[in-house]
């Protein structure tokens, strides 16, 4: 089933695609990367955009890709684009915890971690990567929930105690 964090406009340009979690389905406006969402889009539409985003997805579960690069447009307020701009800069392999963001933002731990829940770029805006306190796995809103976030973490080769 399709999850979004917003409504999608039909009209917008998506492609879905298998990965090692599941099929995913990525959607642009204007250009931008604005969702990535765990299913099966009914539309799809290959844009150049769309198919370097299934390029650069599919290079990351190859373990041939460690930092995206693609342009977002995640819909959103301006605090969770300032939390989702932190978590870009966690990179791969490591983790952040939502207290140590929260710091950083001078807000709360659970502010934060709304945020991630309402992330609609999963994968390139790496949510999985925060964790609760005394490196707890947390939560995670995509797929299989903590499963998922177990499975990408692993596939970095995070040293936490999955």
């Amino acid at each position: 089933m399709l999850w979004a964090v917003f409504p999608l406009d039909l009209a917008m340009p998506q492609l879905s695609f298998n990965t090692p979690l599941g099929p995913v389905t990525v959607s642009e406006d204007d250009d931008h990367v604005v969702s990535v969402d765990w299913g099966w889009a009914r539309d799809n539409d290959e844009t150049p955009l769309l198919r370097e985003a299934r390029a650069q997805i599919d290079a990351y579960f190859d373990k041939a890709l460690f930092s995206f690069d693609l342009p977002l447009a995640p819909p959103g307020t301006a605090f969770q684009q300032r939390v989702w701009h932190e978590i870009r800069r966690v990179g791969y392999g490591a983790t952040a915890s939502y207290g140590g963001i929260a710091h950083a933002l001078n807000t709360g731990p659970r502010a934060v971690g709304g945020a991630c829940g309402r992330n609609p770029i999963p994968l390139i805006i790496p949510c999985h990567r925060v964790l609760a306190s005394h490196g707890r796995i947390g939560g995670y809103s995509g797929l299989d929930g903590i499963d998922t976030k177990r499975s990408l973490l692993a596939l970095e080769g995070s040293r936490i105690s999955l």
